[in-house]
């Protein structure tokens, strides 16, 4: 087996390189609910993070990391949403001038959250991948410094943090369920938490309608997808990278598909029963439990990533 392209040892420089720019958020107990989805359920709150999403740890992480050159020349990313908010906090807070390219359909107030932290926001094509190819373009034109949203080993160590953090919370836990867009994150938590404690059951969860890691596991190789077809764009990208892919093969014990009213369910239920405002893509972990898409056992802790904040199971 190679070396692993991320350690722990990554994860744990991360932790402490970011930890003045990043809250350690909740890992809660759901109790006193009126509809109990499983009776050990733990909840990591990282829609409460700066910026709405976990994505500020790996941003960081990467930007903490550039050199005074990278620095001045300043950054550029694409994203869904949530990654390009994080690196304009993470250029406003570095005081380097940051550019985001976003695709048609992403949410409007990420948007708006960008530009309130400073950056140049552009709008390119209708998915991620679209807004990727022009702002890595823009980056070799311009001489600006490309940020990549998951297939960066420094970007996924600082993602690592939660998982590394999750279990310094709650040692208990013997499964957690990561959504998954690019694979960034949940190649950072199962990096983190394997090495923590090895018998712990990783289980990523993606749309039905961008099963982008699925279909790459089943390949065996990194696949494109034809088409996207969820609302919850910021777990939608047509392709990962090999990075991510030879991380989740290693680490991850199962990825599952929930639909995009089955991720509203769960969002609601958040909502209702917690006063937790979630979007699509920070519901999608806890609606594959709710949905009977991941059984797990009574007597064991599962954990359920609410990756990010937003409106989708508010007013419902």
């Amino acid at each position: 087996m190679i070396d692993s392209p991320v350690t722990l040892d990554d994860i744990e420089a991360a932790a402490e390189r970011i930890k003045d720019r990043v809250r350690r958020t909740p890992c809660l107990r759901s109790r006193f609910t009126r509809e109990p989805i499983h009776p050990q359920l733990m909840l990591k709150l990282e829609c409460l993070q700066v910026t709405g999403s976990f994505k500020a740890r790996g941003a960081n992480n990467a930007v903490l990391s550039l050199n005074e050159d990278q620095r001045r020349r300043g950054i550029i990313t694409a994203s869904g949403g949530n990654h390009g908010v994080a690196i304009a906090y993470a250029g406003h807070a570095s005081g380097i001038p940051t550019t985001v390219y976003l695709p048609g359909r992403a949410d409007p107030q990420k948007a708006r959250d960008l530009e309130r932290w400073g950056a140049e926001l552009v709008i390119e094509g209708d998915v991620w991948d679209d807004a990727a190819g022009a702002a890595q373009a823009r980056a070799e034109k311009d001489g600006l410094t490309f940020v990549h949203p998951f297939d960066d080993p420094l970007v996924i160590a600082g993602q690592g943090t939660v998982g590394r953090e999750m279990l310094k919370q709650a040692s208990q836990i013997d499964v957690i369920l990561v959504g998954i867009g690019g694979g960034g994150l949940i190649s950072g938590i199962a990096t983190a938490a394997k090495a923590i404690k090895p018998e712990i059951r990783i289980i990523g969860v993606e749309p039905v309608g961008a099963p982008t890691l699925k279909a790459s596991l089943e390949a065996g190789c990194v696949t494109t997808l034809e088409e996207i077809s969820t609302n919850a764009i910021t777990l939608a990208p047509k392709r990962s990278a090999q990075l991510n892919l030879d991380i989740i093969s290693r680490h991850v014990d199962e990825i599952v598909l929930v639909d995009d009213t089955e991720m509203k369910t769960a969002a609601r239920w958040l909502y209702q029963e917690a006063g937790i405002a979630a979007d699509l893509s920070g519901a999608a972990a806890l609606a594959a439990l709710q949905s009977g898409k991941v059984s797990v056992p009574d007597d064991q802790c599962v954990a359920a990533l609410v990756c990010g904040a937003g409106k989708d199971g508010v007013g419902d």
